[in-house]
């Protein structure tokens, strides 16, 4: 095994432009995650304001955006089901879910949150469990709400009541 001298390592460091580190790492925090530690860095580097400006500047549907909103006033630890949000938005629970597949701002914009009407954990990424088992999609999400301190029982469906505090959206 050869060893490399401290100075040659410094000689590679120093090679890289300046912005190069700066740029990895932010490529890095923005990488999707299912790690509690990761998730709470997501939040705490980006904002409320600069998530819903990323929505509103978005070149999405007007219904899009008004799901994605919604969806970032659902507390962290907590969750909704698809039939509470389409009620709240006026829409129908297949028009939800076809938005909650194409957000792009995930996981900071937390389609996670939402479940199915009986509290089952329901699609993840437009992925559904097919012959009973989870998908890996599914235990991405699971893994998402379990690090934000959701409970689930045996059966593997969301323990507790599912939240409906929305504010009104125009």
């Amino acid at each position: 095994m050869r060893r490399v001298s401290a100075s040659a390592t410094d000689r590679v460091s120093a090679s890289k432009p300046a912005g190069m580190t700066k740029a990895i790492k932010r490529k890095q925090q923005r990488k999707p995650t299912t790690s509690k530690s990761a998730t709470h860095r997501m939040d705490d580097n980006m904002s409320a304001c600069a998530i819903q400006a990323l929505i509103t500047q978005s070149e999405r549907s007007p219904f899009e955006k008004r799901v994605w909103t919604a969806l970032c006033q659902i507390p962290r630890g907590s969750v909704t089901t698809y039939g509470l949000l389409s009620a709240h938005l006026g829409s129908s629970p297949r028009a939800v879910g076809n938005a909650l597949r194409r957000n792009p701002f995930a996981p900071q914009v937390p389609c996670h949150r939402v479940v199915a009407t009986g509290m089952a954990l329901g699609g993840f990424r437009g992925d559904w469990a097919r012959h009973g088992v989870e998908s890996m999609a599914q235990q991405d999400k699971r893994s998402l709400l379990k690090g934000e301190g959701v409970k689930f029982d045996d059966g593997g469906k969301v323990l507790g009541t599912p939240w409906a505090g929305w504010a009104k959206i125009s």
